[in-house]
This record gives structure tokens, C-alpha cells and sequence, in this order.
């Protein structure tokens, strides 16, 4: 006789249950297997930088990468964190631009292999603005890379004072990492100077017999003066006549740094006693005044051979050079009558202005 055996109808739906369980928690941990190595875990369609600017866990960065849009799902990213074994981070500033798998994109940051920042340094900027530009690029304040500046154990190393700085600062754009310390980040730019101006031009510098120093300072002069790369070369040919000469250089932009800005100068400011006034003291200032460009310290290297002592600025922002004292006086006189003109100019377009408001 067969005996028929019956498996009860709540034991078949629960077999059924586990086994779609299984197979979702299957196809669950697969698909999160899968996205261990899928290359396209982290996107960003826009350069993304995260600053870290202390050591930071997983959790905390999870936070971060999905604040920035970069990740869909901090679980996910705190899962896979933990799978692959990278739970702590270094500091520092990490570019995310583009795709990355997990993996790839937590070990760089669990490594410290950082991302530079650009630091670009203008020329002729004044020692506080420079100071203050600088320091926004990293983690140390501007009154951290002021005291770096002004020891003078450090820049002795160099063969510097304090008043010689700025003149090193040499203009370019220099990539560095963030959490780079303030001596670091000098020393770089200084090194720049080093094997851009003083190791390629050495020999040049032994023909003028002049030192570095010298060079620099005549260098800032001409960077505050010269608006126009072409006329550079000329001008620093008139400053080293007259240092020849030994003429005063009455070079205006050393006026302009004794009384502390860059306008237009008063009869009043050429009395200012201050060391760099070259039109109460003779010879180069003690120092420079700003930092020079490349194109300025090669001006100053090799100026034009001629026989300029006197020049002023034309409207063009040129200027008009003259062998005498007469001539010269001639053209800056052109040069006032025109100056004249554009303010009587300019008070009749006022003047015309409050009138057309009156009948208004």
C-alpha cells in the first residue's frame, strides 16, 4: 500500500521565503561586491576638493564626500571603507575630478597622497598684500608666514635680510601642498629665485659687478615704473646712467613707497625724509620695493645703451626720454599742458551733467 506523504502548505511558503531571502541577500551583496571595483563608485562631473584639515575617520569623511555630491550613499561608502580595511585618513586637500572605485580613491586619501594647490604670486605686490595672498592657499595664517619672514636665523640661510625678501618673491605660479609649513613654502619660491635668476645668470651679474641685491632693488623700480614690457630695458639703461652719473635717481615709485601707497604723488610727498625717497637720497634704496618680474630683473641686468638721463610719462603710459635737463623740461611741460586740458575737460562734462539734472 504507498503512503502518500503531504509537506503542509506554511512549510512550502516558508522554504519559498528563505529562498527568495537567500536570493536577494545574494544579488544585495554581489551588486555591493561588484561596486568594490566598479571604476565609477565615486563621480564628480566637476572638480570637487576636499580639505582635510586634520586626521579624519570614515564616518566624518562619508559625510563629507556625500555633502559635496560626489557619493549617493554614506552606507555604502562607510561599508565599503571598512571591507577594504581603509578607516583612517590624513590630512590634506584631495582633488576628486572624474571616476574612481572605492578602493582606489580611500587609499590615496588613507596614504596622504595629496593633491597640490596652485599658488600664482603677481608682481609688484607690497610686502602686507603678498604676506596676506600667500597664506590664504593653506593652513598656517598670515601671521605665521610674517614670523617666518622676519626670522632672521632663517633668511640668513640665504643670504638675506629682512628688508630683501620681497625682491626674492619671484612671480610665477609654484603648485605646493596645503598643509605645507610656512618655511616650506618659502624655501621653494626662494629655490625658484635661486636657479631661475641668480645660477642662470651668474655671469651676467660678474660682467655689471654689481651683486643681487643690487640687481633686485634697481629691478623693483623699474616693476613699480614701466607699465609696458617693450620700454623696460630703456628705462633701466636712464637709472643706471645717472647712478654713473651719480644723479639722485628721482625715481617716483620709491616715493610712493615711502609714503605707503601707489597714487598719484603730491608736490609735498618729495619732502617725505624716508631712506627710499631717491629724490633726497643718492644712490640705490637700501632695498627693494617690491618683487620685480623676470622681465624686469633682465631689464635691470641688461639695460639699453644710450645716453637718457631724464623721462616722463606720456598719456599712453610710455614715457619721453631726453639727454637734458632742457628738453626735458620742454616735454614735461607738453606733458602738464595735457594733464590741464583733461581736467578742464572733465569739470565741463561735470558741470554739463548737473545742469541737464537741474532741468530734469
Amino acid at each position: 500500500m504507498n503512503i502518500k506523504r503531504y509537506i503542509p502548505l506554511a512549510t512550502t511558503e516558508l522554504f519559498t521565503g528563505i529562498l527568495v531571502c537567500l536570493i536577494c541577500l545574494v544579488a544585495v551583496v554581489g551588486s555591493r561586491l561588484s561596486r568594490l571595483s566598479d571604476t565609477s563608485s565615486i563621480t564628480s562631473e566637476r572638480p570637487v576638493h576636499i580639505y582635510l584639515e586634520e586626521r579624519t575617520d570614515l564616518n566624518q569623511l562619508s559625510e563629507m564626500l556625500a555633502d559635496s555630491g560626489v557619493v549617493s550613499s554614506k552606507e555604502e561608502l562607510v561599508w565599503a571603507g571598512k571591507l577594504l580595511g581603509w578607516n583612517n585618513f590624513r590630512s590634506g586637500h584631495y582633488l576628486i575630478d572624474g571616476s574612481y572605485s572605492y578602493d582606489v580613491l580611500l587609499s590615496r586619501m588613507a596614504r596622504g597622497i595629496q593633491d597640490p594647490v596652485e599658488v600664482t604670486i603677481l608682481p609688484g605686490v607690497y610686502k602686507g598684500r603678498l604676506i596676506s595672498r600667500i597664506s590664504t592657499h593653506f593652513t598656517f595664517d598670515s601671521v605665521a608666514l610674517a614670523q617666518t619672514l622676519g626670522d632672521s636665523s632663517f633668511l640668513s640661510e640665504y643670504g638675506l635680510e629682512e628688508k630683501n625678501w620681497i625682491g626674492r618673491m619671484l612671480p610665477d605660479t609654484y603648485s605646493m601642498y596645503w598643509n605645507s609649513a610656512p618655511k616650506t613654502v618659502i624655501k621653494r619660491i626662494l629655490n625658484e629665485f635661486e636657479s631661475s635668476v641668480i645660477e642662470k645668470y651668474n655671469a651676467r651679474l660678474e660682467e655689471v659687478d654689481r651683486n643681487i641685491d643690487e640687481i633686485v632693488t634697481l629691478a623693483s623700480i623699474i616693476e613699480w615704473e614701466v607699465r609696458h614690457n617693450e620700454e623696460k630695458a630703456k628705462v633701466s639703461g636712464l637709472y643706471w646712467n645717472r647712478l654713473r652719473q651719480g644723479m639722485r635717481l628721482q625715481a617716483d615709485p620709491t616715493v610712493n613707497y615711502a609714503v605707503g601707497e601707489r597714487r598719484r604723488l603730491l608736490y609735498e610727498d618729495y619732502e617725505t625724509d624716508h631712506p627710499y625717497n631717491t629724490y633726497l637720497y643718492s644712490g640705490l634704496p637700501p632695498g627693494p620695493i617690491t618683487n620685480p618680474s623676470l622681465k624686469s630683473i633682465e631689464a635691470a641686468l641688461f639695460p639699453e645703451d644710450h645716453d637718457y638721463l631724464y623721462m616722463v610719462a606720456n598719456p599712453e603710459g610710455y614715457h619721453l626720454f631726453s639727454e637734458t635737463f632742457e628738453e626735458h623740461k620742454e616735454k614735461s611741460e607738453k606733458w602738464r599742458e595735457w594733464l590741464r586740458e583733461q581736467y578742464r575737460i572733465k569739470r565741463e562734462r561735470e558741470r554739463q551733467q548737473e545742469r541737464s539734472g537741474d532741468a530734469r
